[in-house]
């Protein structure tokens, strides 16, 4: 239905009149729709897509656009979905033919047949992803809402245009996307819809880990992540997508010792660096920082609860994980389960008095990545007891100052022993072999223990020193 609602300040950018003029030309209605539509009705910044469609040849379209354009810029055409693309003023724009659609159950690439403008808003996502604006000469800008979307816009609702059960079997990433979106806009999915998505979880199988994936990034950059989080574990999906984090969940108690339930510990962390990083992956990390814990779970009568080698157990699963879900094995990949690995120890340093060895070792074994690291453990920090939340914060800022301080004085971020493994092979004459990697290894633990200095001189005369011990002796 047409609600004679008119939003031509939303069509200011020339490409909709332009596209107005190629639509008259061939004769067909166009529409802009989607996401374009519901972001200025939010007011939100839109982003830099627009979907227009023809009743009609999407292809056409998007050519005869081209051909008016002054730069004539390239389209690129997608024959078998039936769309085009090209970018106008850095925004890319698809043109699409109205279209029904029909699904096989074993895919959620749909058979696809011509069809009506209606045709084309029943098979989107959700109501407020069916806004079209019309960009015909005589009704330009006028709203076409057949399903109530300004309403679920204005009531902060997702809610699927047709039955939830039939839009979710048909391309079940959809379910990902209603959580994803609730997330960002911080709506509520309509209670037929989640339940919908509860009794549907297992068609998540047949979805790609990339895809996948790429929903669990835009749910982790959203504004508080545990919203969405927390609906993929009330709808069963966490568990399908990510059982290591849903096995975090729940707490034991053996003989009146419990301990805190790891999963939602987990969801606080991830909001708490929400504000301080836009770094994804830094966010990963926060996510799965102990997934450690469930496999290294253990009650002993002395100590009560423990998750010894934790981070340990949990820097290895990352990879694992990684490669389950089809993410990237690069160095993205060595960070987050360099991060895991780490995540205790500016804790432990937080705790004690602090050492100077003990802060060279962690600037040595984080390296330039020192600083996310420390971002991560005051999200750690999520004790309800104000005291102790003020001390650890404090401590934090103690250790923090030490990491500046033993910097500038043994500079060990980029450390490189100051006597190559060559040099030791010419000083002794001495081929590849154990001994080279003894007293590397020697050098480098004295520098860290701070028992002499990290330079040449002081290195070298600790060198003689120890290969003397060895029964080494200097080549003639």
């Amino acid at each position: 239905m047409e609600n004679n609602t008119s939003y031509k300040e939303a069509l200011t950018n020339r490409i909709f009149e332009i596209t107005s003029q190629a639509a008259t030309a061939l004769n067909v209605k166009s529409y802009v729709i989607g996401g374009f539509v519901r972001d200025f009705l939010l007011q939100r910044d839109f982003k830099k897509d627009i979907d227009i469609v023809a009743v009609g040849s999407g292809i056409a379209l998007a050519e005869k656009v081209s051909q008016i354009l002054p730069n004539k810029p390239k389209v690129q055409v997608f024959k078998n979905y039936g769309t085009a693309m090209l970018r106008f003023e850095d925004i890319d724009i698809e043109f699409v033919g109205a279209r029904k659609e029909s699904y096989n159950r074993d895919s959620r690439n749909p058979i696809v047949e011509t069809g009506t403008l209606e045709d084309d808003q029943n098979r989107r996502d959700f109501t407020i992803n069916a806004l079209a604006l019309s960009l015909a000469e005589e009704n330009f800008g006028e709203l076409v809402d057949p399903f109530n979307g300004v309403e679920d816009l204005n009531n902060k609702i997702i809610r699927t245009p047709l039955n939830p059960d039939i839009t979710y079997s048909d391309d079940p990433l959809r379910m990902m996307r209603a959580i994803r979106f609730a997330s960002q806009l911080n709506f509520t999915i309509e209670d037929e819809s989640l339940k919908a998505i509860e009794r549907n979880k297992e068609r998540i199988k047949i979805i790609t880990g990339e895809r996948i994936v790429d929903e669990l990034n835009k749910i982790l950059m959203s504004p508080v992540p545990s919203l969405g989080f927390k609906l993929l574990h009330q709808t069963g999906l966490l568990h399908i997508i990510l059982p290591e984090l849903t096995a975090l969940q729940g707490v034991e108690e053996v003989e009146g010792q419990t301990h805190k339930d790891n999963f939602y510990h987990t969801l606080e962390v991830v909001d708490n660096i929400a504000p301080n990083t836009d770094d994804v992956w830094l966010r990963w990390s926060a996510l799965l920082h102990d997934i450690g814990k469930a496999p290294t779970k253990k009650f002993s009568k002395k100590v009560g609860w423990t998750f010894h080698g934790h981070e340990f157990v949990g820097g290895k699963m990352v990879k694992k994980l990684f490669e389950r879900l089809h993410m990237p094995l690069n160095q993205k990949m060595k960070f987050v389960s360099k991060m895991v690995m780490l995540s205790s120890r500016p804790i432990v340093l937080a705790q004690d008095i602090v050492t100077d060895s003990a802060v060279r070792r962690l600037i040595f074994d984080a390296g330039e990545d020192v600083e996310d690291l420390m971002i991560l453990c005051e999200a750690d920090i999520t004790t309800k007891n104000a005291q102790k939340f003020k001390k650890y914060h404090n401590n934090f800022k103690i250790v923090r100052q030490k990491l500046v301080e033993v910097e500038e004085r043994d500079h060990v971020r980029n450390f490189q022993p100051p006597i190559t493994g060559e040099e030791i092979m010419e000083i002794f004459n001495l081929k590849p072999g154990r001994e080279i990697g003894v007293l590397k290894e020697a050098i480098k633990e004295a520098i860290l223990e701070g028992e002499i200095h990290n330079d040449y001189d002081s290195a070298y005369a600790f060198m003689m020193e120890r290969a003397k011990k060895m029964g080494l002796e200097v080549a003639k």
